[in-house]
């Protein structure tokens, strides 16, 4: 599976942006789709996941309750709806699929494609 990330963009703090990933293909309902990032210097982290079947959501503590996954079967995509931001949220941005069950690690994922740039300023 290929996937391709985009809607990242420069925003003020405080400001909102929703990145989309589009699937190359229908995937199993079984498979879980990630949002990471990385910043400048740093290495990639866990942002996000969500079951593709649906109900089933992760957020990693830097992100939770300012960032929602989400995603919409019929499209073969997955959002991330991102709120509050600020300033080091400030990466790229690169969505990925895993057949593990509730992953997190970088290792579990495949389908890695070019990223999205967000930058927040502050």
């Amino acid at each position: 599976v290929q996937l391709q990330a985009s809607g990242g963009g420069l925003v003020q703090t405080g400001g909102f942006l929703r990145l989309s990933c589009l699937a190359s293909e229908r995937l199993f309902s079984s498979y879980f789709m990630g949002w990471f990032r990385q910043a400048p210097g740093k290495e990639r982290e866990f942002v996000a996941s969500i079951k593709w079947s649906g109900g089933s959501t992760s957020y990693a503590d830097t992100v939770k309750g300012r960032f929602t996954i989400s995603r919409d079967n019929g499209k073969n995509t997955v959002y991330l709806q991102m709120n509050s931001l600020k300033p080091e949220d400030t990466a790229v941005y690169h969505c990925a699929a895993s057949e593990v069950l509730r992953p997190r690690q970088e290792s579990q994922f495949r389908g890695w494609g070019q990223g999205t740039l967000v930058t927040v300023s502050s």
